[in-house]
């Protein structure tokens, strides 16, 4: 006989699930210096982002804030070691670029919703689910989801700056489990991430469904997620809910 489960919480991860830029990094740099009377190009400055991102993320996690930094703080120095890699050495002049970046990154015209993930969000909470935000964002998020008309469908949003808990911390998880007060046998999380959203939901006993784009999937990951939990777009989850409920345990 089938076992019936019946899910009753959906936690998100937001950038790149529900959300993103509506232009590269790179090119938003690029956009803000010269409106300041820099010159830069834009691919040294996607390059070099991602590299300042990289060595900020490692020496200063969760956005600093158990070593004395605000989140603030925190993206204008990735703002400020971008340019120095990208070849501007005077910082005088990328603060202001920076902290003009860190203003219009927390913009909903800065982002785009992704297809079809309103309409996700809305057949969801029609079923009667429960849909909270699990990210590792700043303090941000809650305006730009408000700004881009999603805010509603949460029930919480909980980032890691406010928990002080980044995934795939099981305690950020955890921390949703409790706010819901539901099992995580009741519960599954959706994300773009294998190790911080597949994998760190699945730890703490969530169900997981991996967001995955049209480029070749890794083959270590393929090997390791069901072909039912993976996700080529948002429209496929509510197909991917049904059978969950009704696989045999």
């Amino acid at each position: 006989m089938a076992h019936r489960l019946q899910i009753r919480l959906l936690t998100w991860d937001v950038k790149d699930t529900l959300l993103r830029l509506r232009h590269p990094v790179g090119e938003e740099y690029a956009s803000k210096a010269r409106a300041h009377g820099l010159e830069v190009e834009a691919a040294s400055l996607g390059q070099a982002f991602r590299q300042a991102y990289r060595a900020q993320s490692l020496s200063f996690p969760n956005y600093g804030l158990s070593q004395g930094l605000t989140s603030r703080r925190w993206w204008v120095d990735v703002v400020l070691q971008t340019f120095y890699l990208a070849g501007v050495r005077d910082a005088q002049a990328v603060t202001p670029i920076a902290d003009q970046l860190y203003e219009d990154f927390s913009k909903p015209f800065t982002w785009q919703v992704l297809e079809g993930a309103e309409a996700t969000l809305r057949e969801c909470r029609k079923r009667g689910l429960r849909l909270a935000v699990v990210s590792n964002f700043d303090r941000r998020l809650e305006d730009i989801l408000m700004g881009l008309g999603l805010r509603e469908y949460f029930d919480f949003v909980l980032t890691s700056e406010a928990s002080g808990w980044p995934k795939p911390d099981p305690r950020i998880f955890r921390e949703a489990l409790r706010l819901a007060q539901v099992e995580p046998a009741v519960a599954a999380h959706i994300g773009d991430s294998y190790p911080c959203d597949y994998k760190g939901a699945r730890a703490v006993g969530m169900h997981s469904f991996l967001v995955v784009g049209p480029e070749p999937l890794d083959a270590a990951i393929k090997d390791s997620v069901s072909q039912e939990c993976l996700l080529p777009s948002l429209s496929h989850l509510l197909p991917a809910l049904d059978h969950l409920e009704v696989s045999p345990p």
